[in-house]
Parts: C-alpha cells; sequence; structure tokens
C-alpha cells in the first residue's frame, strides 16, 4: 500500500496546492482583514485545532524555525474568528480550482467521482497520533464536489504530514534540518538559498548545518554524504508507509478508479503550476 500512497500523493498534491500559490485563498483571507499572507496561512491551517497556543501550533507544523508561529498566533485570530479563516480558505481553493479546471472539467461526472472516492479515504483513517489530520476532520465535508474534492484532498494532505513529522522524529530530524535535506534531495545548492529557510538568521542556519555535519548527513562543502541520503531515503519510505492507512478504505477496483478520474485533474493543475 505504501506505493499507492506515493502515487496518491502525487496526484492529490496539486490540488491542495493552490491553496498556497493561487491568487483567490489569498485574497478571500485578506479580505477578512489578514495583514499577510502568513499571516492568513497560520490562521486558516491551525484553525481547525480551536484557539491553541503558538507553542501548540509550533508543534503540529513541525518545520517552522522557533518564533514563527508566535509571530501569527494568536494574534492573527484576534480579530478574525478561526472559523472564518476556515471558511475563506475553503471558498478561495474551490475557486481556483474551479477557474483552472474550467467549467467543463470542473462540472464533470469524473470530478464528482473523484471527490467522492477521495472522501471515503479522507474519511476512513484512525485519528489516533494524527494531531492536523483530526482537526480537519472535525470540520463538515463541503456538498459541492470541487470543495469537497480540495478539503478531502487536504485532509489526506495532513494525515500524510502527521505521518511525515513522526517519522522525521524517529529520526531525530528537525523542522530546519528537514528542509535542509529536502533541499539537498531536490538539488538546490546551497541548501540554505532554499525558500523555506533562506530568511532564516545566518547564524541560525550555519548552527544546523553544523549539526549535520556533526552526524555525519552532509559533508564540508554543505552536500549530502551517503548517510544523508540513506536517512532521506529511509523518511520518504516510512512516510509512504504511515501514509497509506486511508486507502484501505477503498477495494482494489475502487482506488484504480480514482486514480484515473484524478489523472486529468491533476495533469491540468500541474500544466497551470501547482504542482
Amino acid at each position: 500500500m505504501a506505493t499507492i500512497a506515493r502515487r496518491m500523493f502525487e496526484l492529490l498534491e496539486p490540488i491542495c496546492l493552490v491553496t498556497y500559490f493561487a491568487d483567490e485563498c489569498n485574497e478571500e483571507l485578506a479580505a477578512l482583514g489578514h495583514r499577510t499572507y502568513w499571516d492568513g496561512y497560520f490562521a486558516s491551517r491551525a484553525a481547525p485545532l480551536g484557539r491553541v497556543p503558538a507553542q501548540v501550533v509550533h508543534a503540529a507544523f513541525y518545520s517552522f524555525a522557533e518564533g514563527e508561529a508566535a509571530r501569527h498566533i494568536p494574534s492573527a485570530w484576534e480579530t478574525i474568528p478561526p472559523e472564518a479563516s476556515i471558511a475563506a480558505r475553503e471558498r478561495g481553493s474551490a475557486a481556483s480550482l474551479r477557474r483552472i479546471l474550467g467549467e467543463e472539467m470542473a462540472g464533470s461526472a469524473g470530478l464528482v467521482r473523484a471527490a467522492d472516492l477521495t472522501t471515503r479515504a479522507a474519511t476512513g483513517a484512525p485519528t489516533a497520533g494524527r494531531v492536523m489530520y483530526a482537526g480537519m476532520r472535525t470540520l463538515a465535508v463541503p456538498g459541492d464536489p470541487v470543495a469537497r474534492l480540495w478539503h478531502s484532498a487536504t485532509m489526506l494532505r495532513e494525515h500524510r504530514g502527521d505521518g511525515h513529522v513522526a517519522a522525521l522524529v524517529g529520526e531525530r530530524i528537525g523542522g530546519t534540518e528537514a528542509h535542509v535535506l529536502s533541499a539537498l534531495g531536490m538539488g538546490i545548492y546551497p541548501a540554505e538559498s532554499f525558500g523555506r529557510i533562506h530568511h532564516l538568521p545566518k547564524d541560525r542556519l550555519a548552527a544546523v548545518m553544523d549539526g549535520l555535519r556533526d552526524r555525519g548527513l552532509v559533508d564540508a562543502d554543505g552536500r549530502l554524504t551517503d548517510a544523508g541520503r540513506e536517512t532521506r531515503g529511509r523518511i520518504e519510505a516510512r512516510t509512504d508507509d504511515l501514509a497509506a492507512a486511508p486507502y484501505d478504505a477503498l477495494p482494489p477496483a475502487e482506488l484504480a478508479e480514482l486514480v484515473r478520474e484524478l489523472e486529468p485533474i491533476t495533469a491540468t493543475l500541474v500544466a497551470a503550476g501547482s504542482r
């Protein structure tokens, strides 16, 4: 099932990424009064957890540097209820999908079927140990098929993310360290130039790189060693394995059908830059 989990990640991730890379979601969140992209990001993604302290958001998100969540939580909720941010996120994401897919594909029977099957998978897994996924499970599933597809794909993304965090913790890889390994695995060099961490203080990044060198995961030039590649491979394999449970809710024939229905949807999104 780890293989199907990886394939489903490839198919569903572009559906989720419109939230972060297309305009409509950011516009909806800005219209509520969120001052910056990151105010809206933290407020809307963390909202299913309830009004938890920044320390809890930091722990659940895992990959952000110390203090980053606290710059947005709880201040982003002081005048904008979490529920409003959740609704704006859903509206904007669904609007992006409709625009990119076009009226014919967005209204097709294939998309409705993909939404239905994705929802069955997304609501069929245990929540134990899955903080972000459990938060998403508390939300109502939208009736509109496009919104339902986005919502359920995002549930599965958070489920996978919870498992990825567990895999990272098991390998003693911190959030910034994970970004370094990911950047180097994607061929980004130096890793410190990666967009998710390039803004961090130079001394903090230097300390992270020194720690990875001390563990033998990167070499003196800041490139992955064999041990670093092996560690990254174990993390990815474990993440796939931990992401497989939702797909047990679908028999093989329906899994194959879901893949077929998602393929043209994903291809259209990827062609538009959502990848």
